[in-house]
């Protein structure tokens, strides 16, 4: 029988405080995306409220608000002022929670909806082996599938990731053929194209209902710079090269990332740039201790990022597959000279990558 060590009771009484804080924020999270989709926080953040005021300018049942309402104040959201009775959303808070714009954590729960809607089969993986496909994680996630940047690309896209590039915004203000690399909906290229009216932009991406929603985008604004096709980035043609290609986080989920990579290289024109937007982490998992966005990233590379790319047998890279182990695949890809640039936000990255 080993040697039962002696707890040292300061230091579990300190992770069970931790473990308790951890419980509540994932509970207030629930809340916080029931707040977002119901319009609670907007309805707040007009002026300080009662709680059946609040309900009714929301359209919503006074009791359920009123038990909303106690975890929002008990866990710090909200403040309540008892003489008055009325319950108000600080403006200092509100900016977290109110707006599309970047700092809007709302997109970020309807994604932690999705993962735990789709954890019961992470679980089975974790037994198994296997993955879980991508179409399943579309289906539960409907619309809100890349929620998250359609609120940070209208705000950090053009001065944010493209003016982070020397030089890239002249040479789209000057003309350009430019490729998103699994665009999604197609938002980032909609807007660069009306922006960069001079330049050509292409979106490309494997899922068919993104290309259909990203084209009907294109004919609702009135963009004739622009234009999708569903495709699969491993076999990226040569011909028509292209001067500027762009990937916003979607390397790492690539089911042959080295192919995609030096099919990237191979379809850039000469002098052409690739902009490679990623994850900003060590591959050394004690590197990245202390950094207060690697729980969530690894977290969520863990129910989805990994098992996704698994139901096809794919690389699995992970997000936090790290800077490190980027670099070394640009360079096996044929890129002669890679820069790492801060972005916009502190948990990316941005390499530049020539050939």
């Amino acid at each position: 029988m080993g040697t039962i060590e002696p707890v040292d009771d300061d230091r579990s009484r300190a992770f069970g405080a931790q473990l308790l804080g951890m419980l509540t924020g994932h509970t207030l999270t629930m809340l916080i995306g029931i707040g977002h989709r119901t319009g609670l926080f907007v309805a707040a953040a007009q002026a300080p409220v009662t709680c059946a005021e609040l309900a009714e300018r929301a359209g919503l049942t006074e009791r359920y608000v009123r038990e909303w309402l106690g975890a929002m104040v008990t866990g710090g959201i909200m403040e309540y002022d008892e003489p008055g009775g009325r319950y108000s959303l600080p403006a200092e808070h509100a900016v977290f929670l109110t707006g599309e714009r970047a700092s809007n954590v709302g997109p970020v729960t309807e994604t932690l909806q999705t993962l735990s809607t789709i954890m019961p089969q992470v679980e089975r993986c974790f037994r198994d082996g296997g993955g879980v496909p991508f179409g399943e994680y579309a289906a539960v996630a409907g619309d809100s599938l890349g929620a998250t940047w359609r609120y940070i690309y209208p705000e950090k896209l053009l001065d944010g990731f493209v003016g982070a590039v020397p030089g890239l915004t002249e040479r789209l203000a000057e003309g350009a053929r430019v490729l998103d690399l699994g665009c999604g909906s197609g938002l980032a290229i909609n807007l660069l194209a009306e922006a960069f009216p001079r330049s050509e932009f292409v979106g490309v991406d494997i899922a068919a209902d993104a290309v259909a929603f990203a084209e009907a985008e294109r004919a609702r604004i009135g963009l004739p710079n622009a234009s999708f096709a569903q495709g699969d980035a491993a076999e990226l043609p040569r011909e028509p090269a292209f001067d500027v290609i762009m990937a916003f986080d979607a390397i790492h989920d690539q089911h042959s990332p080295d192919v995609v990579l030096r099919k990237v290289r191979e379809a850039l024109a000469p002098g052409g740039v690739f902009m490679m937007v990623e994850t900003k982490f060590s591959r050394d998992v004690a590197r990245n201790i202390g950094n207060p966005h690697a729980p969530m990233i690894y977290s969520i590379s863990t129910l989805f990022c990994v098992p996704a790319s698994l139901a096809d047998g794919g690389a699995a890279l992970g997000a936090v597959w790290g800077t490190e182990l980027a670099g070394e695949m640009l360079a096996e890809a044929g890129f002669g000279r890679v820069r790492l640039l801060d972005s916009p936000r502190p948990q990316n990255c941005i390499f530049v990558c020539e050939v």
